[in-house]
């Protein structure tokens, strides 16, 4: 069910990134800051609606003459937050003539985590059929996300698009501090909400499935974040030997990061996080 030697005491330490880091609430008050920011400075299309679920929409911010797409996927452990938090991933992109497509979706205990990948998938099918209509290019996309944002981004990895208007239009994948193997998830605090038990998180865990989109996906974590954490990366690393970036020799590991720190690199036109995504552009573009 979970790593020999990690008892629930442990999946609580190691898991539990809001315990383990005292100030994050500043950290989320950051990202909400930085989002209505950039909502106020970037030509967004907010609140579109990809499908009939209550939080099935996403916002939408295209960049003059683009020419590819980034899908963002947020995180809160599939039971909180909203894409809302996170419009300030768009702001470098949209600046080196990338569109960005925020998604949101409904959370546990609501719905089941399967039922967020199918969202995710439904998300993904509705840009590639009508993004171009919304300044989205979703010819050539890369998807990401952020935690359990990057869980959702290596299902979309491990989604058979073939006869889908999906096929052939992903072109790389981003996972910052994603969790890959959910088994350990049956003995957290959180399964209240989330509602796992052994079976539904190997079921939904990408480190257990074949990857079926043919591009490189950029792992990276926080070397301030927990050991399972910096596992979890390099579980997908081992595991998918075929998604490896042919420039990395492992996960990319960001110092003097935490779990909530790391995805502020987004932020940042010069952080190590920015760089290495935008290279992930070009060498699938």
């Amino acid at each position: 069910m979970r790593p020999s030697g990690l008892t629930p005491e442990l999946v609580e330490q190691q898991y539990n990134n809001r315990a383990a880091v005292p100030d994050h609430a500043e950290w989320i008050a950051r990202w909400t800051e930085s989002s209505e920011q950039a909502r106020r400075l970037l030509k967004g299309n907010v609140e579109v609606r990809y499908g009939r679920g209550p939080k099935e929409t996403m916002d939408l911010f295209p960049a003059d003459d683009p020419r590819a797409l980034f899908v963002f996927i947020h995180g809160g452990y599939w039971r909180s937050l909203d894409k809302a938090d996170f419009s300030f991933v768009a702001t470098q992109f949209v600046a080196h003539g990338i569109g960005v497509a925020v998604i949101n979706y409904d959370l546990c205990p609501t719905v089941s985590i399967r039922t967020i990948g199918d969202q995710c998938r439904r998300a993904l099918l509705w840009l590639a059929t009508g993004g171009d209509r919304h300044g989205m290019p979703a010819a050539r996309m890369v998807v990401g996300g952020h935690s359990a944002g990057g869980h959702l981004a290596a299902l979309l990895f491990a989604t058979d698009w073939s006869d889908t208007p999906v096929a052939g239009r992903i072109r790389g994948g981003v996972s910052v501090s994603g969790i890959f193997d959910l088994e350990p998830m049956v003995h957290f605090s959180y399964n209240g909400d989330l509602g796992l038990t052994g079976e539904t998180a190997s079921a939904a865990s990408p480190a257990k499935m074949r990857p079926w989109v043919d591009a490189s996906m950029l792992l990276c974590v926080g070397v301030d974040e927990s050991a399972e954490f910096v596992r979890q990366s390099q579980l997908l690393w081992d595991r998918w030997p075929q998604c490896r970036p042919h420039n990395m020799n492992g996960p990319m590991l960001i110092p003097g990061r935490h779990h909530f720190s790391v995805v502020s690199d987004f932020a940042e036109a010069d952080s190590a996080l920015t760089r290495a995504t935008l290279e992930l552009f070009d060498a699938g573009l």
